[in-house]
């Protein structure tokens, strides 16, 4: 689905991320991944390469716009040119009340998440514009769509997400540019295992939140953004696809 195009993924070596990159490559993309440990980018490079598919890896924190440059810049410079992107880079802050968050946990959350997916969302835009086109999947979030209590950074910043997508796909919709995010719902990953540990209540309480009676899968999340980032989508931009066993439906 995706052959000869290129490929950016940020916080590509792990959870969804990981297998963005790994189902990219297997689709024939030429995969760019950025994320800030270099050990699991070498993993998921190897992986990658062992597969059959193409794959390089810079170390990159989002949160740094030098950084994220040097991203862009790199995955033109090695493969000559950027056709799809996968904002994914993220962290989701500890569990607390808006009086207990302090400014400066608001501040890096909103650094990482919105403010990087922002500067990622500019720079592949001035690179897609070289080549007449191309496709940005944003991973916001099911929190960008509702309100969560005890998540409020997080949740700001997943609301921006969807905000940054829409107007994006407004603005490049004519110049074949296509914008869109991904809100997935509770997914096992070292993120979602962190904020709610195997045999933990708040688990459990998280996990009674789907209706479909149970949490989704890296791989299910990636399949959709291979189909948004494919040519079958491609009457689709500004949307937010949903993925969260009915969570925002309840």
């Amino acid at each position: 689905m995706l052959d000869g195009k290129v490929a950016v993924v940020t916080g590509g070596t792990y959870g969804i991320g990981r297998a963005v990159s790994v189902r990219a490559a297997a689709e024939g993309a030429k995969v760019v991944i950025g994320a800030r440990g270099e050990k699991a980018g070498a993993e998921t490079v190897k992986e990658i390469e062992a597969a059959g598919g193409e794959a390089t890896f810079i170390a990159t924190d989002v949160a740094k716009a030098d950084d994220v440059k040097a991203l862009i810049n790199g995955a033109v410079a090695t493969y000559g040119r950027l056709d799809l992107a996968c904002n994914n880079a993220g962290i989701g802050g500890n569990r607390q009340l808006i009086h207990e968050v302090s400014e400066e946990d608001f501040e890096t959350i909103m650094a990482l998440n919105l403010r990087g997916c922002f500067v990622s969302v500019k720079l592949e835009l001035q690179q897609m514009l070289k080549v007449g086109g191309g496709s940005i999947v944003n991973m916001a979030s099911a929190n960008g769509l509702i309100g969560t209590a005890l998540f409020t950074a997080y949740t700001a910043s997943k609301h921006g997400m969807v905000g940054l997508t829409k107007a994006a796909a407004l603005e490049y919709a004519d110049k074949g540019i296509r914008v869109n995010a991904v809100c997935p719902g509770g997914v096992e990953t070292p993120l979602f295992t962190e904020t709610y540990p195997l045999g933990s209540d708040a688990r459990k309480v998280a996990m009674d939140y789907h209706p479909i009676g149970r949490i989704g899968t890296p791989e299910e999340i990636a399949a959709a953004v291979i189909f948004l980032w494919s040519d079958k989508a491609s009457y689709i931009t500004g949307t937010c696809l949903t993925l969260d066993g009915g969570l925002t439906a309840t």
